[in-house]
Parts: C-alpha cells; sequence; structure tokens
C-alpha cells in the first residue's frame, strides 16, 4: 500500500504520468507519418509536464516557483525547436502555448475552464493540435478527428468524476452519467472509424485494440470509483494505441 502511494505521488500527481500519455499519443501518430524525431519528443513532453503543472499549481504557494520552472522549459523547447526544426514549427508552438494558458490562467476574467461544458472539447482540441498539426508539415484533418474525438471522449470520465466537486456545469451534471457515457462511446467510435479508413494497417488494428479498452474504462466509470482508476486507468488509455502498435511489430 505505501509503495502504490508513493508511486502516486511521484508519478501520477507530478503530472509526468499525464505528460508521458500525452507524449505516447503523439509518438502513435508521429510513427505513422514518418515524422518520428527524438527533439521532438522531447520538447513535447517539456510543453505536457510544464503545462500541466501550471494548471495544478494555481493559486498556491508554489506558483511562483512554477512561473520560473515554465520559463525555463519554455526556453528548452524554444531551443530544441530552433536548431532541429523551423521557424514555422516554432509558431505553431507557440500559438498552442497560448492556448493552453487561456485554458487556465487565474489573471484572465474568463478562462476556458470556467465556460461552462467547453473544457472537455478543448483539451481535445490542444492535444489534436500536437498530433496533426505540430508534427506535421501540413495540418491532418484525419489526425486531428481521431485525436479530438478520443481525448474530448477520455476528459469526460474525469467530468463523472468531479461532478459533486465541480462549480461550473459539465455534461454529467447537466444531462447524468449514463448520457454522458454515451457521449463518448459516440466519440470513440467516430475517432475508430476514422481511424480505420485513414491510417496504416498496424496502425488502424492498434487503434482498434485501445478503443477497445477504452469503451471498457467509459462503461466502467462511476462517481466513486478510487482515483486511481480514473488518474491511471483512464489516463493510460491515451497511451494504448502506441503500446498496442509496439506489441504488434514487436511480434
Amino acid at each position: 500500500m505505501n509503495l502504490l502511494k508513493i508511486l502516486k505521488k511521484t508519478i501520477i500527481d507530478s503530472q509526468l504520468y499525464v505528460s508521458l500519455m500525452g507524449t505516447l499519443f503523439a509518438v502513435f501518430f508521429m510513427l505513422e507519418q514518418n515524422t518520428f524525431r527524438w527533439p521532438t519528443i522531447l520538447f513535447i513532453f517539456i510543453t505536457y509536464f510544464s503545462g500541466y503543472l501550471y494548471t495544478k499549481y494555481q493559486n498556491t504557494k508554489h506558483f511562483p516557483a512554477i512561473l520560473v520552472l515554465n520559463a525555463v522549459a519554455g526556453i528548452v523547447c524554444a531551443l530544441l525547436i530552433i536548431y532541429n526544426h523551423n521557424g514555422i514549427r516554432l509558431l505553431k508552438w507557440l500559438v498552442i502555448v497560448i492556448l493552453g494558458l487561456l485554458y487556465n490562467s487565474f489573471f484572465l476574467d474568463v478562462y476556458i475552464r470556467k465556460i461552462p461544458l467547453l473544457k472537455v472539447f478543448y483539451v481535445g482540441l490542444v492535444w489534436a493540435l500536437v498530433n496533426c498539426w505540430l508534427t506535421l508539415p501540413e495540418f491532418s484533418i484525419p489526425i486531428f478527428v481521431i485525436s479530438f474525438c478520443f481525448i474530448t471522449a477520455l476528459v469526460l470520465p474525469f467530468d463523472i468524476r468531479d461532478m459533486k466537486s465541480d462549480t461550473v456545469e459539465t455534461f454529467p451534471k447537466l444531462i447524468g452519467v449514463r448520457n454522458t457515457k454515451y457521449i463518448a462511446y459516440l466519440l470513440v467510435f467516430i475517432s475508430l472509424l476514422t481511424a480505420i479508413f485513414h491510417l496504416e494497417y498496424q496502425h488502424g488494428v492498434a487503434f482498434f485494440m485501445a478503443c477497445t479498452v477504452t469503451f471498457g474504462f467509459i462503461y466502467g466509470s462511476k462517481n466513486d470509483n478510487s482515483d486511481a482508476y480514473f488518474s491511471f486507468g483512464v489516463e493510460s488509455c491515451s497511451a494504448l494505441p502506441f503500446l498496442f502498435l509496439a506489441i504488434i511489430q514487436y511480434f
């Protein structure tokens, strides 16, 4: 039990885990598009990690230190992009960073997280832009649809978890848990259908397997589930396409 608590505190609560999951989701599409590069993987991970720290530590005594860390992370990411990519990639990255700041910045009168029902779609949008725009020479509509629908579906179970504590209107509070799950199922199905028709065969199979597991986690989502169910179980679904692809290619 103590080991589980240590793992939760050092890996999940530190935002390392969600950052890794987001990075592996991006790697899956980079492999499919033959754009895999280690500097790209590094600055994507740093961007996710610093962004989630910024969001988590709003209005805490640690926030000044987080701002310093974010500034250093931003410089590192900018240097990685400048020395390994080009000015267009840097501009794309800056746009995504600004979108992240608009999601949750306490100094703004209104930010995205405060707007009812918008949060789930906004998170899906930012993750999708990383996969379909930031890492590619041209915007890919199929990858956008796949990423946007899949990630939006994964955010909905977290709204189910937080429905008693959320101060803004969310889908579970508005239409109930069952109907929220139906929306998530539909989004995963749209994502899967797009993947089957547009991804390479092995990647399509891997994504199908990931969606099968994801359906199960959505089905099992309840407000009284343990936090680990969501922070580890549901969160892991975004890395499943990459993990299943690795298994398929290995065997």
